[in-house]
């Protein structure tokens, strides 16, 4: 979040950013209630992930153990999974659709989900628009007297490449979660009883994309606001 002199704006950014923070937490009660929950097939994360990827004809992607705490991604530039240790080694429900969902974003990346293609292209310029925008808006605003007010705009401006890539996000991972709850019961990795429970940890990650778009539409709408008033 920006902070800018205290204003009614702020009204805007403060359920957001609350909603945020509750989406997050929600995420770790989750994943820590079905981390302990183990699938009657036994498989890791790995080998669901290495299976469905060689199920789509992807041998070609890899599938690597990463670093880092449910650092779990798919890097389309690579080709490559890269799975935290605690889904590349686990058994767990948790594990098993988190390998399945980056997964999923392989076979999107594969199928050529047009969604995907979108976020992927623009993603420098939203890359650069939340890295640039905030400190371009600022600095137009307070020097909008001495003739840089137009700044503001360039920093809207950038700022709407990243809020369009949240919102693009959204279709992006709700697919690859549906793709993987269909997937893991097609190939016999879970139960019809644990699809509903795995779908849980799936539901509760995408909160937290939920809540970021939130943010960023509600950070947007700020920036307008202050823009109108100067």
């Amino acid at each position: 979040m920006f902070f800018l002199p205290p204003d009614i704006t702020m009204l805007l950014v403060i359920p957001a950013f609350i909603f945020a923070v509750w989406a997050q937490s929600r995420v770790q009660s989750t994943y820590y209630r079905y981390s302990r929950v183990f699938a009657r097939s036994g498989a890791t994360g790995a080998q669901v992930a290495r299976r469905l990827l060689d199920r789509a004809g992807l041998y070609d992607v890899g599938v690597d153990l990463g670093q880092g705490y449910l650092s779990d991604h798919y890097d389309p530039r690579s080709r490559r999974i890269r799975l935290s240790p605690e889904v590349y080694r686990s058994n767990s429900l948790a594990a098993l659709g988190i390998a399945a969902h980056e997964a999923g974003h392989a076979i999107q990346h594969g199928d050529g989900y047009i969604p995907l293609s979108f976020r992927n292209n623009i993603f420098p310029m939203a890359n650069i628009g939340s890295r640039m925008a905030v400190p371009l808006f600022l600095i137009g605003f307070f020097f909008a007297q001495a003739g840089m007010g137009w700044l503001m705009d360039v920093g809207i401006l950038f700022f709407a490449f990243a809020v369009v890539f949240q919102l693009v996000t959204l279709p992006v991972e709700y697919n690859a979660s549906n793709r993987a709850l269909a997937l893991l019961e097609a190939e016999g990795f879970l139960t019809r009883e644990e699809v509903g429970p795995t779908g849980k940890v799936l539901n509760a990650a995408a909160l937290t994309y939920i809540a970021a778009a939130a943010v960023a539409l509600t950070q947007l709408l700020r920036l307008l606001m202050l823009r109108n008033r100067r």
